[in-house]
């Protein structure tokens, strides 16, 4: 990977510091699971990922604005086009996917994690009826801030630091609770995982910590008693600030807002947000 400093001015500076660590997080990743290039590709497949999580990063998953700027500025190994890039990530479409949960296995110690959820919308509510990537009463969706909703909701486990462990993609309509047991596996035994009103459930909980070993602790409401699975407001504060941090980014990255053709592309760009998301984060 060749990296220049960009001299000429862009809509969003990039940090090469940045985009050489996601480059080298990348390319450990790939070299671990023992991924080899095809030595005829001008540009190896650690630099085509490596794109799309630099389009997630600063341009709004744009992958034709990407290309263009990277290769403008020198920062990959040879010429490529849009079209080829396209095809080539979505060749690689299986190890993009498992990328973020690979690196969540290597940053899933600790004792605390938080856990928490936002919408991933597919298109604007008034045109559910026509869109062709999901269909189903499932995937109309709720929230407080974005009201109504048509698509996916993201589930997330991040360290106190922000870094995304664990997550799960579900309907829109599916409960919080849904990918709850699924995401407290992998993560340490004896760990708390930590969420707002949302999670309450005692059944749940302690499903959970039987299971994984894994203690699920809410925000209470007003109206209940305190309770081992219940976190108070002092301590959920230190880490609100944390999910707010979190979805934020994502927010900023344009995860609300991403435009593709078919399911594939929609999770390659949510999964290069994740990985963006942890390059961002980690120390």
């Amino acid at each position: 990977m060749l990296v220049t400093t960009p001299t000429r001015s862009m809509e969003e500076p990039m940090d090469a510091n940045w985009i050489i660590a996601a480059f080298v997080v990348v390319d450990t990743v790939m070299e671990r699971l023992e991924h080899r290039s095809d030595t005829r590709a001008h540009v190896p497949d650690c630099e085509i990922i490596t794109i799309a999580v630099v389009s997630a990063k600063y341009f709004g998953s744009n992958h034709e604005r990407a290309v263009q700027v990277m290769q403008g500025f020198g920062y990959l190994s040879g010429t490529l086009s849009v079209s080829r890039f396209n095809r080539r990530l979505h060749a690689l479409a299986e190890w993009m996917l498992f990328l973020p949960t690979l690196l969540g296995e290597l940053f899933s110690t600790g004792d605390v994690f938080v856990i928490d959820s936002l919408p991933v919308p597919v298109c604007r509510r008034v045109r559910a009826r026509r869109c062709k990537k999901v269909r189903g009463r499932e995937y109309c969706g709720y929230c407080a801030a974005k009201e109504k909703f048509f698509g996916w909701r993201l589930h997330l486990v991040c360290t106190p630091e922000g870094v995304p462990v664990r997550f799960a993609m579900l309907p829109a309509g599916f409960h919080d609770l849904t990918p709850v047991h699924e995401l407290a596996f992998g993560l340490p035994r004896q760990a708390r995982l930590l969420g707002d009103k949302g999670y309450i459930s005692a059944d749940d909980a302690a499903s959970i910590e039987a299971e994984t070993g894994v203690r699920l602790v809410a925000s209470r409401r007003k109206n209940m008693k305190p309770h081992a699975w219940f976190i108070d407001d002092i301590e959920l504060a230190e880490y609100r600030q944390t999910i707010e941090t979190v979805n934020s980014q994502l927010e900023k990255m344009g995860i609300e807002r991403l435009h593709t053709r078919t399911n594939t592309g929609f999770e390659l760009k949510v999964h290069a947000a994740l990985v963006a998301l942890a390059c961002t984060n980690l120390d």
